[in-house]
């Protein structure tokens, strides 16, 4: 166990600021992996002349490989700190992007995707969430907000930031370019987050600052799982095929990736807005609210399909979905010891990375099944159902207590 922090280290206290303005830079640079896959999409396919559904496998390894990463790497945090496994994976994502840009067929590419820019990755969101949540309290829905909004902000930023390499220089020596810069900037940076966190309320005080609940802690965390898996799977088909839908319309691939950014930018928003909302009323609430707005969004892409439209609706999906996310790690710390948070965390957080890489991959299948992505969007408004409905039973089931209730 880590030692006591320096004397004058608080919740909320200017310390905690600073920190979280460095996690938040940390996850913009080093989240570029999660969004660079869906940028170089169509001239990886076209490089090695594979199918939709094919093209899509590196960015479904690269979410398995992130999905792990966070499941690991928060088990890690909760007894370690931070500082050691971000570097870790800092190096491990740099690393990655230079023999990705060195692969010679799509499954060495897949691979580097998902053994070490996707593991890499996972260190910036999952494990990020839960570190930052344990130095705030009064603020801690609007901490964690901004924390995950580093994620959004590297698809804003990196997606239109690449398209000039990638026409000038192309997808090979941008990905290398984009390794050596991670290496060059998250490694040093973690070093800045070794103090250890405040110390844990005690036993007694910490579980009488847990909302109540009339759900087991198991069924609670299996339940958050199920939401997890179903929000994403629908969060996936815009943000995986955005740039290829665009550019099977005929609007180019640039204009796709600036509708990723512009919906990214949306997101960034979103979350935030949604941590100021989840301290108010807190992140179950703040989590449906988020959910239905995204179902309705993904019902508007299937009958609005003009340039303009397409840039309305990509906007209206980000500032609808973006908040979702980071409230899983909001109710984890409303209702779950703190000692748990990163591993409780990490699990959930590992369910969204599964619905992400399945609903890229079967938003592309169902293209090649189809010809069409209308399907695919269908079939995010199905998962997305299951969502809200397992996110209503959540609601109805927590703020009252079960009389005798063990922890599991």
């Amino acid at each position: 166990m880590s030692a006591a922090p320096p004397a004058g280290t608080h919740y909320d206290s200017a310390y905690s600021w600073t920190r979280l303005a460095i996690s938040v830079l940390i996850a913009t640079i080093g989240n570029v992996g999660m969004w660079s896959v869906v940028v170089v999409l169509p001239a990886v396919q076209a490089e090695f002349g594979a199918g939709r559904g094919e093209a899509s496998l590196p960015y479904t390894t690269t979410m398995v490989g992130f999905a792990i990463g966070n499941l690991l790497i928060g088990r890690y945090v909760d007894r370690y700190g931070m500082a050691l496994p971000l570097s870790i994976a800092g190096a491990a994502n740099g690393v990655g992007f230079v023999l990705a840009g060195m692969s010679g067929s799509l499954w060495l590419f897949a691979l580097a995707q998902g053994l070490l820019i996707g593991i890499g990755t996972a260190a910036n969101f999952g494990p990020l969430l839960a570190d930052i949540s344990h130095w705030f309290q009064r603020r801690r829905g609007f901490a964690v907000a901004a924390a995950a909004s580093g994620n959004y902000i590297a698809g804003a930023v990196w997606p239109p930031l690449m398209q000039p390499f990638l026409d000038g220089y192309g997808w090979r020596t941008t990905y290398v370019g984009i390794g050596l810069f991670i290496l060059v900037t998250v490694v040093p940076l973690a070093l800045f987050l070794r103090r250890p966190r405040p110390e844990s309320e005690s036993a007694g005080a910490g579980a009488a600052m847990l909302k109540p609940m009339s759900l087991s802690p198991r069924a609670l965390q299996a339940l958050l799982i199920l939401a997890g898996l179903g929000c994403c799977v629908a969060m996936s088909m815009p943000q995986v095929h955005i740039v290829a839908y665009c550019a099977d319309l005929g609007y180019g691939a640039a204009r796709g990736a600036e509708m990723l950014a512009l919906m990214l930018a949306g997101g960034i928003v979103s979350r935030l807005l949604s941590g100021y909302v989840a301290d108010r009323i807190g992140g179950v609430p703040t989590l449906l609210i988020g959910s239905i707005a995204q179902g309705l969004s993904l019902l508007f892409y299937i009958p609005f399909d003009g340039l303009a439209s397409l840039y309305a609706v990509s906007l209206l999906f980000g500032l609808s979905q973006g908040g979702i996310v980071p409230c899983y790690a909001i109710i984890v710390r409303e209702y779950f010891p703190a000692r748990e948070a990163g591993q409780r965390t990490g699990l959930i957080i590992m369910a969204t990375i599964v619905g992400m890489a399945f609903g890229g991959w079967v938003s592309g299948w169902i293209y090649d099944a189809t010809g069409s992505y209308h399907a695919a969007f269908l079939n995010g408004i199905a998962w997305n159902l299951l969502n809200v409905t397992t996110m209503l039973f959540v609601l109805f089931r927590t703020g009252r207590p079960k009389a005798g209730m063990a922890a599991a």
